[in-house]
């Protein structure tokens, strides 16, 4: 008779695979969905922005495919383009750090992102200089997020494959 495989949700010893919420000892198995909403958020605040070019086109006149015309229309456009190709970066390491670090710290700088990427906005429609502050506050938040699953990843990555607890060292 053949022995049984090894189920793949094992390390090969016997143990079960590094869960976050079961090494905080929360008791809680698998991933709890906390960062979804913001996702909903994002989307709420980039049709926000896409509207905001809809209503801008209809002011001065610009049809699509244009994307020029005047200064003010310039800006309204390109602060929503702007917005748009920071989305995926930001939701992608959102995730990460939600998943592998902390999911209400994540949150919370996930929160901090939006309100400065709509405050960026906001200001790139009024001047081109507007927009300075906010877009090297968001920055520094994506970098801070960009961390935080940095630090994540190594502490899943040593427990899981080298049997690490980093947790333990560090309250040495």
């Amino acid at each position: 008779m053949s022995q049984p495989q090894k189920s793949r949700a094992t390390r090969g010893n016997g143990e079960k695979p590094f869960c976050r919420q079961e090494a905080r000892g929360s008791g809680r198995k698998g991933i709890s969905l906390d960062l979804v909403p913001h996702c909903m958020v994002k989307n709420q605040v980039s049709a926000y922005f896409s509207l905001q070019v809809i209503y801008a086109r209809r002011a001065y006149g610009i049809s699509p495919p244009k994307v020029s015309g005047p200064p003010d229309f310039e800006r309204v456009f390109r602060a929503q383009v702007n917005c748009s190709e920071y989305f995926p970066i930001f939701l992608a390491i959102l995730w990460q750090a939600g998943l592998f670090f902390h999911q209400g710290l994540t949150a919370a700088l996930g929160l901090l992102y939006l309100y400065s990427r709509y405050h960026y906005f906001m200001g790139y429609k009024e001047s081109s200089s507007g927009r300075l502050a906010p877009m090297y506050f968001s920055a520094g938040v994506l970098w801070i997020l960009i961390g935080l699953a940095a630090v994540g990843i190594l502490h899943f990555l040593l427990s899981h494959y080298l049997g690490m607890n980093v947790l333990l060292f560090v309250s040495l």
